[in-house]
């Protein structure tokens, strides 16, 4: 009778050891799960609570694009105390613009400390309200903090520009913005169909095909193919720090979103494949414009993307 007792006692220690140590297994892994989705860059605006390891942060770091993730859909003038200005409502159409503007900052006075995103200090986008006409601009900036964008010949409509910046001080500090206004373009306006949704289309003698399906309001990779004559193109080389620049505008309210690149730059040889970041935080259609460079000539491919 005794040693039947101790034997169960001996069996129900053992049970209770093995639990425990499945538990803390659990937990572990748990642990883990947290620590590699925290990547840097994934979330900007949001503090992290977890420390992401040295080497998850270096494999980001080495990635173009990341560092400074603007966030909203750019629909607003306004954000953090940041604000887009311009003069002018209207715009002429059918010749050369240049578009005068500020951005001021929460005091009220024009922002001029601005940090390179992607190589510079101002990304600027024109698009017309039936997703034509896209506009990748550079803009120059004076002493004053006044900005010019020189704009190509614009068809009659309404058109939305956008500004997309990283303050270099102040409360905005390393914080992406995207702030937009609408112009109008005079004349009888036109209004063209958005192409079909489609996973590939042509430009400049280049196919181009787009993989993934994003789901809308969760970060979901995109991979982005380049061929020529029916073989790999392998002799992209650097635009903005990256291979290619990714930009996408949502059917009917012209939603900005910029899908980050994550490919590593090493030389006047990339392709075939591009790997994206993208956030998509709408469903229904969304145009892209992809540009990409080859032998000094800058393309720009256009699709539309539908997101679920």
């Amino acid at each position: 009778m005794i040693s039947s007792t101790r034997s169960t006692a001996r069996r129900r220690s053992l049970a209770a050891t093995g639990a425990a140590a499945a538990l803390a297994l659990t937990l572990a892994a748990c642990g883990s799960s947290r620590d590699t989705s925290s990547m840097p860059g994934m979330h900007h605006g949001a503090e992290s609570t977890v420390s992401p390891s040295p080497s998850t942060s270096q494999a980001m770091g080495d990635m173009p694009g990341m560092d400074h993730m603007a966030t909203g859909n750019g629909l607003s003038d306004t954000q953090g105390g940041y604000r887009f200005t311009a003069t002018d409502a209207n715009l002429p159409s059918g010749r050369q613009v240049a578009l005068r503007f500020t951005i001021t900052g929460p005091d009220g006075k024009p922002v001029t400390d601005f940090t390179p995103e992607q190589t510079k200090r101002m990304h600027f986008y024109a698009i017309r309200s039936d997703l034509t006409g896209f506009q990748h601009i550079h803009p120059t900036m004076a002493a004053d903090g006044t900005w010019r964008a020189d704009l190509a010949s614009l068809r009659p409509g309404t058109w939305r520009m956008f500004s997309s910046f990283t303050p270099g001080s102040g409360t905005g500090k390393g914080k992406g913005f995207v702030l937009s206004r609408t112009f109008t373009v005079p004349g009888q306006a036109t209004k063209s169909p958005l192409p079909a949704p489609a996973r590939s289309t042509q430009v400049d003698g280049y196919t181009v095909t787009v993989e993934g399906t994003p789901m809308a309001g969760m970060e979901h990779p995109l991979t982005v193919s380049l061929a020529k004559d029916g073989k790999p193109v392998t002799d992209l080389q650097p635009y903005l720090n990256s291979y290619a620049h990714l930009t996408a505008f949502h059917e009917g309210d012209t939603a900005f979103a910029h899908l980050h690149p994550t490919t590593k730059v090493t030389g006047d040889h990339g392709g075939p494949d591009l790997a994206f970041h993208a956030e998509l935080p709408t469903s229904g259609n969304w145009r892209l414009f992809l540009q990409f460079r080859t032998g000094g000539t800058l393309h720009t491919a256009a699709l539309t993307l539908r997101v679920g």
